[in-house]
């Protein structure tokens, strides 16, 4: 399977394109509040993209294995968390955040359920 792999590193390049828009774009344009909102979404999202190349590896190596599911909710864990408070940032739309808190979810998750299956 290469989609993991690729999706992965789609995800780092979105990262960086992100995270440059906001140093150079929206610098002047949000409150430092709202700025420091989105840079968390930034190094979230980065993070977890590593997260993402590293369980794709593992998911190369140990195909049937919860692995693919720790992938998936980290995938959709970045989606939610970064995604909502990039959102909530540039819209100022509060309601935004409630999403955020089932992001976080699930990158707890995905976190448990690679660790969970490492072990065994």
């Amino acid at each position: 399977m290469r989609w993991p792999l690729a999706l992965a590193f789609t995800v780092l390049m979105i990262g960086v394109v992100l995270g440059a828009f906001g140093a150079h774009g929206l610098k002047n344009r949000l409150t430092v509040d709202m700025m420091a909102v989105y840079q968390t979404a930034v190094q979230y999202h980065f993070w977890h993209g590593l997260g993402l190349v590293a369980l794709a590896i593992l998911l190369a190596l140990q195909p049937a294995s919860g692995f693919l599911w720790a992938y998936l909710l980290m995938a959709v864990g970045v989606l939610l968390f970064s995604g909502s408070l990039y959102a909530l940032s540039i819209t100022g739309i509060k309601i935004l955040g409630a999403i955020t808190p089932i992001g976080g979810l699930l990158l707890i998750m995905a976190w448990l359920t690679a660790a969970i299956t490492a072990w065994r």
